[in-house]
């Protein structure tokens, strides 16, 4: 009798039954009925189904997923750009909030005010003495006085309410600077240069410096001499290099972007007649120059180490009062008789604040003549 799985012609000739004989014979005992089969139903699994609880190949690449494996160097560096990008976001928040709480005001601005300038010429009341500069500086109230930038000594620092005492030290530095190129500098003195001063000058106020030297007038705001010291070439030229200085500088925090530096300073210059202008036997006379001067600084003019100077009084003598001093200084020089005064006496050497002269010419006081005694120095 044929088993269900035999060959159809039974076993071949030479196949022993060993293991597979063992085998079918384990099996014949297993018998799938008609009903069996009919009730078995076949079902064919779709790919995901199969893959059961398998994560997918194609993984989800937001960047909040925590189940991404820690292999997919994307996914990593995607999530710490966005990171990233909110830091820099929030940062930016944050600032403009800033600013809308403590918005910035912007420091006054605008240009530089134009110089206003008086100029006083003192006129002398007795001979102008003469004699060698050393002899004459010796006699005068200019005796004890430094000479040059050394008779120039800057004040104590301290900081201001919005400057600090680096910014009041570079003030006070230009505005040395400037009385030393103004008043001492041997070129600008002559006459023949005004380039040391001009580069010490806000660029606002160039165009009124360059009409005051090329075409000066008394007109309070184009005198060459409200600028700078200088001497008519034609009239004298300088007997001794070494001009006697005394003063004071001061400063103050006139607004919120604002400082101010006064300086009052006395200069004492040895001049001799001009080539080819009449000389008296003695020779040279002594001719004094008081200025102060309101120095101006915002934050610009100290980044640039420049000014504005915005007020210049000075009195200058002793010359004739009907010469115009606006484009240069012409001495009385040594031998001189008095010439027409004004209406008061004005002392160059005095301390403290000048008289402002109601007129346009001063008296020379008596105690500024060279020659005349000389207290003892304390």
């Amino acid at each position: 009798m044929a088993v269900p799985g035999d060959p159809p012609n039974g076993t071949p000739d030479g196949t022993g039954g060993g293991d597979d004989e063992f085998r079918s014979d384990e099996y014949r005992s297993v018998v799938f009925d008609e009903d069996f089969v009919r009730a078995a139903r076949l079902q064919e699994y779709s790919a995901q189904e199969r893959m059961g609880e398998h994560a997918r190949a194609v993984r989800s690449r937001s960047i909040w997923s925590g189940s991404a494996p820690r292999t997919s160097t994307p996914g990593r560096g995607a999530r710490q750009g966005m990171l990233l990008v909110l830091l820099i976001a929030t940062a930016f928040a944050a600032a403009v909030y800033m600013g809308l709480r403590n918005p910035y005001v912007p420091p006054p601005g605008g240009p530089a005010q134009p110089l206003t300038s008086t100029v006083v010429p003192l006129a002398p009341t007795t001979a102008v003495p003469g004699g060698l500069p050393p002899a004459l500086f010796a006699q005068s109230p200019a005796a004890d006085y430094r000479v040059g930038a050394a008779g120039i000594s800057l004040p104590a620092v301290r900081r201001t309410h919005h400057f600090t005492d680096v910014q009041v030290v570079t003030a006070l530095s230009v505005a040395k600077d400037y009385l030393v190129q103004s008043s001492l500098d041997p070129d600008v003195l002559a006459g023949s240069a005004t380039r040391p001063v001009r580069v010490l000058l806000d660029p606002d106020q160039l165009g009124q410096f360059d009409r005051s030297m090329t075409s000066p007038s008394g007109d309070g705001r184009h005198a060459a001499t409200g600028w700078l010291v200088r001497f008519d070439p034609a009239t004298a030229v300088m007997a001794d290099p070494r001009v006697r200085v005394s003063g004071s500088i001061t400063y103050e925090e006139v607004a919120q972007d604002v400082l101010e530096v006064t300086t009052d300073h006395t200069f004492v210059y040895a001049v001799r007649p001009a080539t080819g202008a009449p000389a008296a036997a003695d020779g040279a006379s002594l001719f004094t120059v008081r200025r102060e001067l309101r120095l101006r600084f915002d934050r610009d003019d100290l980044s640039a180490r420049r000014l504005e100077l915005a007020s210049a009084y000075v009195m200058a003598g002793p010359q004739d009062c009907s010469a115009d001093p606006a484009g240069g200084f012409r001495p009385l020089l040594a031998g001189a008789g008095p010439t027409t005064v004004g209406p008061a006496a004005s002392d160059p050497y005095a301390s403290g604040h000048p008289r402002r002269t109601a007129g346009l010419c001063g008296v020379l006081a008596p105690s500024a003549t060279p020659g005349a005694p000389v207290s003892p120095a304390p």
